[in-house]
């Protein structure tokens, strides 16, 4: 049976109007939303890195010395004084602390860091010591042991008032992930590119479904759905006849010369597409609290450093444009990354490593009291590691979520988002 909710989960109706938000154009919902705004709203994203990121070498913790001795091969050089240009084979890592550095694929981060922007906790995970990407997954993503059938940030977000808007929870992708599911409505919002207007028969099944419903809200939903695809049909026509991409502003820099300010959302591939619509809908006014999206291949059982040195330059230049883009609304905006565990301290012998345990997160944004390194390292020597091989976890995932959901969204009842966790001091991850 088609609802509202397979509905809006199962197109891109979402896309169509993040395409109307960035285009000066909005559906009635919308701008009702937008009419609506008296307060600043806090919004928290949340990045899941899928397939266990190796957090050894993403935050290299180089001041250990068993670290290069456990990975001889895979193992990150040292920043070389002088060497600000971290150059090498796959460079040198950045150096943060002394101690600890990023990886400089991560190099759009650095200057995040600088500003204070920037928390990464190191030796973060899971109580669960599965190895399993499906089971560790599922763990994460319901911040709560077992089966069950919702997701912390959906709990997170507190009862919606009458005029809340239908976006205050989107996931950046195709399908509503198990994080954001649950009692409050999420939206899935696919991708521009992916929104297929042309199929009449099923939009006249659908039209006539929220027609004929006696729940009147549910009509009004379904008018103000239709009306956005038929102008995003306008807008698509529109921007197809103009001889410039809307989304490409150039303006005169010093001595004439032309430059563009543009964020760099292309080097951040897919994630960077979807942040830059995050963005459109953030400074659009939309009433996003709670979105969510994911980066996949993080795998790495072979070839690690060439896969992890791609993978992370388009991560940290998708996550860089989108600071860039909402300039001072970062304030009112908390990015948090995770991973389901972390990977082998020592390397295999395909030059890649293995399912771990600990690994790292980083918290974003303009509220965070960045600039430093947060957890107690526990060491790479052979009695302080889990089972012998891999990253003890000194701070659970819980902990650095719940500071978040309770100091940037406001919700004080931690009990009722992470089920039967007590979460232990605040490691004051953002400002006061």
């Amino acid at each position: 049976m088609l609802t509202r909710r397979i509905f809006l989960r199962g197109t891109s109706l979402g896309s169509s109007v993040i395409a109307m938000a960035g285009m000066g154009v909005a559906p009635m919902w919308l701008a009702r939303a937008a009419a609506t705004e008296g307060r600043k709203r806090k919004t928290l994203v949340a990045i899941f890195m899928r397939g266990a990121a190796d957090g050894l070498n993403i935050v290299v913790p180089f001041g250990d010395p068993k670290y290069r001795e456990l990975r001889p091969n895979l193992g990150l050089q040292a920043p070389r004084p002088g060497d600000e240009e971290n150059n090498g084979p796959f460079g040198s890592v950045i150096d943060l602390d002394g101690k600890f550095g990023l990886n400089a694929g991560l190099r759009p981060l650095k200057a995040l860091w600088d500003k204070k922007q920037l928390a990464i906790v190191e030796a973060t995970g899971s109580p669960d010591p599965s190895r399993s990407h499906f089971d560790a997954q599922d763990y994460m993503e319901s911040g709560t042991p077992g089966k069950t059938g919702n997701g912390w940030l959906n709990r997170a977000l507190g009862d919606a008032e009458q005029d809340s808007s239908p976006l205050r929870a989107v996931a950046l992708s195709g399908r509503v992930p198990r994080t954001l599911r649950g009692e409050h409505e999420a939206v899935a919002l696919g991708n521009v590119q992916d929104f297929n207007i042309s199929e009449q028969d099923r939009l006249a099944i659908l039209r006539n479904m929220y027609t004929l419903t006696p729940d009147a809200q549910l009509r009004r939903t379904g008018k103000d759905a239709f009306d956005a695809m038929k102008m995003l049909q306008s807008i698509d026509k529109d921007a197809k006849a103009s001889p410039m991409n809307p989304e490409r502003r150039a303006v005169a820099g010093v001595a004439g010369q032309v430059r563009n300010d543009r964020p760099a959302y292309e080097a951040g591939g897919r994630l960077g597409r979807n942040l830059q619509q995050l963005a459109r809908l953030i400074k659009s006014d939309a009433g996003v609290e709670a979105a969510f999206a994911e980066v996949d291949g993080w795998d790495h059982h072979q070839n690690e450093n060439g896969q992890l040195s791609i993978l992370l330059n388009q991560f940290s230049n998708a996550i860089g444009a989108f600071c860039q883009d909402l300039g001072d609304r970062m304030e009112d905006v908390a990015i948090v990354t995770m991973s389901e565990f972390g990977r082998t301290v020592g390397e295999n012998g395909s030059g890649g490593t293995d399912h771990g345990h600990g690994s790292m997160m980083m918290v974003l944004g303009g509220p965070v009291a960045g600039g430093k390194i947060y957890g107690e390292w526990p060491g790479l020597e052979k009695e302080q590691l889990f089972e012998g091989r891999d990253l003890a976890v000194t701070t659970d995932f819980r902990t650095v979520l719940s500071e978040l959901v309770r100091g940037h969204l406001g919700q004080n009842d931690l009990s009722s988002v992470f089920p039967g966790f007590k979460p232990g001091a605040a490691l004051g991850l953002l400002r006061s």
